[in-house]
């Protein structure tokens, strides 16, 4: 708001009351939630945010499912509510965004009165690039994306990492040597994971094998439940699901199978069979990002952060994973954080008997983020 001049005569005061009170109501700014609607805050003041909040940056995150999933949008908007106890920032949020071109017109209207704008799923990439290209002088951040732009950068961190080590649980706790895993979509996002949550039950138990079946949703609790239904029926007696809700922890403790879920705690869901599972910290990224923008310095990059600067996590053990369990995740957990141990050394191969990684060798991020073969030991294929 601009400033005024000190000195008025007492025959404009009513005037000037007048006037601040209209400029009150003209300059009031839509922030908190938008709970279960897929529209955003209204767009006033369109095109004016960068110029107007140089000290507190306007901000609105999209969300692929509700806070309330339990998972992965859950765990975002934690790091939306550590962000404004830390700055002082009122974000805006969109939730329920479905992956379509009604993302971009979202996307849009949020751009026009709003100076950064994270999107959190990987089906806005496309989306969120166009509308960056439209509004050069909006920060977009997109979540597990590999598209950038002057305005846009990426971030998304080693998640591989959680789940190699719910895997050593896994293949400790089995009694079967048969693991069961609900995946979401044959992208290679959970891909990677699926692959790391093998080697890493192989790590300990080279007999163990491992089911997988997609579910093609992020979050959608009937068939998620089916899926691992599904798996249980297979034989498996240990589940992890890369999906956003705990039906997979919930169908698994009614057969008295340990499961872990993904992106959250979500012991309290299954406590009596609950593994653990990979975990996200968005929050000192969001703050970190955000002050970027407020201090001159952000740059368009993409970030990957991992379990040495805390943005991926391992979530508490269920209370009857036995000590020896924990003592084998923890020692990998500290070789992780020291560099001695790289989840995708060689040799390892496929499941269809290609040498994938040489002895020795390491992959790159670059090549994990592209990853398109299942290791061997895990029973299924990818669907074209």
């Amino acid at each position: 708001m601009k400033k005024r001049g000190q000195a008025l005569s007492f025959s404009f005061a009513i005037m000037f009351l007048l006037a601040v009170v209209l400029a009150g109501c003209g300059s009031s700014n839509s922030s908190g939630t938008n709970a279960g609607s897929t529209e955003p805050p209204a767009a006033s003041n369109a095109g004016t945010a960068t110029e107007a909040a140089a000290e507190k940056p306007t901000v609105a995150f999209v969300y692929i499912g509700p806070p309330g999933d339990g998972g992965y949008t859950y765990q975002h908007d934690q790091g939306r509510l550590y962000l404004e106890k830390e700055l002082g920032i009122k974000a805006d949020t969109v939730e329920n965004v479905p992956e379509s071109a009604d993302a971009e017109r979202i996307i849009t209207e949020l751009a026009q009165n709003h100076d950064i704008v994270f999107t959190t799923s990987f089906g806005y990439m496309d989306y969120t690039l166009n509308v960056a290209n439209k509004f050069p002088k909006v920060k977009f951040m997109h979540a597990s994306g590999y598209k950038t732009a002057a305005n846009m950068g990426t971030y998304f961190g080693k998640n591989y990492q959680g789940s190699y080590l719910a895997g050593i649980a896994a293949g400790k706790m089995t009694k079967k040597n048969h693991l069961g895993y609900v995946g979401a979509f044959p992208i290679s996002e959970v891909i990677y994971n699926l692959n790391a949550f093998t080697l890493g039950a192989q790590s300990v138990n080279p007999e163990v094998k491992v089911d997988v079946v997609w579910t093609n949703t992020w979050y959608d609790p009937a068939t998620e439940r089916q899926a691992a239904i599904s798996l249980l029926d297979k034989g498996a007696d240990v589940l992890l699901a890369y999906q956003d809700s705990p039906a997979t922890l919930q169908a698994a403790s009614e057969r008295g199978a340990f499961a872990g879920g993904n992106d959250s705690d979500m012991g309290k869901y299954a406590p009596d069979h609950y593994l653990t599972n990979p975990v996200w910290n968005w929050g000192p990224y969001y703050v970190k990002a955000v002050k970027s923008v407020m201090d001159g310095t952000w740059k368009s990059e993409q970030y990957s952060g991992d379990i040495a600067d805390g943005m991926v996590g391992l979530a508490p053990f269920g209370s009857k994973v036995r000590d020896d369990v924990k003592k084998l995740v923890e020692d990998a957990k500290a070789k992780i954080i020291s560099g001695e141990l790289d989840v995708f050394t060689g040799p390892i191969s496929d499941n269809q008997g290609k040498v994938q990684v040489q002895e020795g060798q390491k992959l790159t991020l670059e090549e994990v983020l592209a990853m398109n073969w299942l290791a061997k030991g895990i029973e299924g294929t990818i669907p074209k």
